[in-house]
């Protein structure tokens, strides 16, 4: 009796585990249509003011079904995106080509692209991320209009509109209307 009842319950134990195991692999496979990035997010670190950042975000269809890529929206008009335009057939790959502009941005940029297709999950989104400095008023001024001056340890710059000043480790800058 007692082999009996510990037989019922290793098999009860090995269906569970063969139900378990079945229900793991339906999830991977999605019906329909559905797009999984290689990457969601692209830290293009720094750039210059005025500079470019381009980037290609590549998926793979992990669906059962073509995948259509019908529009992408950005957040910013300074961001331009190509994409893919046939359908990607199941396990096939494809690509989308991110161009970022710079010039008037400032600071942190998280530029959000909003891939709109016939993915059964909806629209998903991809990111550019970093941050774009100032270009140096020094670098981009004519010599005779940059002037340089240097008492004991502190250091000015002027170029007749922006005036940067350094004592140490502490910097100024002045700008003048």
């Amino acid at each position: 009796m007692k082999k009996t009842l510990l037989l019922a319950l290793s098999l009860t134990a090995a269906a569970y585990t063969a139900q378990a195991q079945a229900t793991t692999t339906k999830a991977a496979v999605t019906a329909g249509p559905a797009i999984t990035f290689e990457e969601s997010k692209y830290d293009f670190g720094s750039v210059v003011q005025g500079g470019t950042v381009d980037h290609t975000f590549k998926f793979r269809n992990t669906g059962t079904a073509p995948l259509v890529i019908s529009n992408i929206g950005v957040s910013c008009g300074c961001t331009t995106p190509e994409w893919t335009k046939e359908p990607v057939m199941p396990g096939k790959t494809g690509t989308i080509a991110a161009h970022f502009n710079s010039a008037g941005k400032m600071g942190m940029q998280n530029k959000v692209l909003t891939i709109e297709s016939n993915a059964t999950a909806g629209s998903t989104t991809v990111s550019l991320v970093g941050e774009v400095k100032e270009a140096s008023a020094t670098a981009n001024a004519t010599p005779a209009m940059t002037a340089t001056t240097t008492a004991g340890s502190a250091t000015v710059k002027t170029d007749g509109k922006k005036t940067k000043e350094k004592v140490g480790d502490a910097k100024m800058k002045t700008k003048m209307k």
